[in-house]
């Protein structure tokens, strides 16, 4: 068969043509770093990169998850002991005021205080966290106590009113209150990482007793008020008992309503305990998603990402080639007939 210089000159274009390509695409790789630029170019080690890229997000946001319950159970945390401060202090004064040989002015002045704590608790209960109000529920956009005309701790609407029947027929607020945040900190595992108002105000003691803080606290001031003698006729507790006198006051602030109040400490402290629980495992979970993420950021790294010496040295062949191959050509393609005569 006879070869004649136009199927030399058109099969050199050729293979130059295609060596020039591949020098395109290692330049690109050794540009971007990655194996492929397209998936038309390795589809397999596209999808497996597209599956771990997914996963690495998915696990980023697990993380960020993390780190916002973290930061919403410390705050919870803080406000837990400083609403166990309040409760210890008016434990305290209530001692103080079964203390016979206080008068009804130094009483009076202890439940002046004790007034002033139960409205720091109402403060504290009505922390918020990040524009939301942690023991809110999902009613996390305002706040959830507020106080009553006789200073008494109320749930209260989205308005700030007290909670009744009259603004919260069917108890669709009051659910909110008390229901559950959730999370997702890893694939498949949702937690509740929340406390609620109604966690520290209603709860049963040791005893199986059911126990409304905010009706006992009021039952202290109320006692208060006979013992110092600012309220001189008979009064009736939330439990339905009346006291009389200042002796009955007293006995009643040295009784049971001490334990009561004995027993908000010890709720607020399990509470406390249960958030340090959630804390520890947040911890070892941020832990965990973090090794994680490293190991398959590693994995994406050896499935997508070049050798950089081996694809500069690839690069050099396939330079000096397609020098050589320029040198050639000019000596060939040049040549005529007559040369071969």
């Amino acid at each position: 068969m006879r070869i004649t210089n136009s199927m030399l000159a058109t099969n050199y274009l050729n293979n130059m043509r295609r060596n020039l390509n591949n020098m395109s695409q290692v330049q690109n790789q050794l540009a971007s770093g990655k194996e492929i630029q397209r998936g038309s170019e390795n589809p397999r080690v596209a999808v497996r990169s597209m599956q771990l890229n997914s996963e690495i997000d998915a696990n980023n946001q697990f993380n960020t998850n993390i780190e916002s319950t973290t930061n919403w159970l410390d705050t919870t945390d803080t406000a837990l002991g400083e609403a166990n401060n309040i409760i210890k202090r008016i434990n305290t004064l209530m001692i103080k005021a079964g203390n016979g040989a206080y008068s009804e002015d130094e009483i009076s002045a202890i439940n002046d205080e004790v007034k002033e704590k139960v409205s720091e608790l109402t403060s504290v209960l009505n922390t918020s966290f990040d524009g939301n109000f942690i023991f809110g529920g999902t009613k996390s956009s305002s706040k959830p106590v507020t106080q009553d005309a006789n200073g008494k701790i109320c749930y209260a609407d989205k308005n700030g009113n007290v909670l009744n029947v009259t603004t919260d027929p069917t108890g669709k607020i009051y659910d909110q209150i008390k229901a559950s945040l959730k999370t997702e900190i890893s694939d498949g595992i949702v937690i509740d990482y929340n406390k609620t108002a109604t966690d520290v105000l209603e709860f049963k003691n040791n005893s199986g007793v059911s126990v409304n803080a905010a009706d006992r606290l009021s039952d202290i001031i109320s006692c208060l008020n006979v013992a110092s003698g600012v309220t001189t006729t008979a009064i009736t507790l939330s439990d339905g008992s009346t006291v009389n006198n200042s002796g009955d006051a007293l006995s009643r602030i040295n009784g049971d309503l001490l334990g009561y109040c004995t027993d908000i400490s010890l709720n607020i402290s399990k509470l406390r305990s249960n958030v340090g629980a959630m804390q520890n495992r947040m911890e070892s979970s941020q832990k965990i998603n973090e090794d994680q993420t490293y190991n398959m950021t590693s994995i994406l790294s050896e499935n997508e990402d070049i050798d950089f010496t081996e694809k500069t040295m690839e690069y050099s062949v396939m330079q000096t080639v397609y020098t050589a191959s320029l040198q050639t050509s000019a000596k060939v393609l040049t040549n005529t007939i007559l040369d071969y005569i």
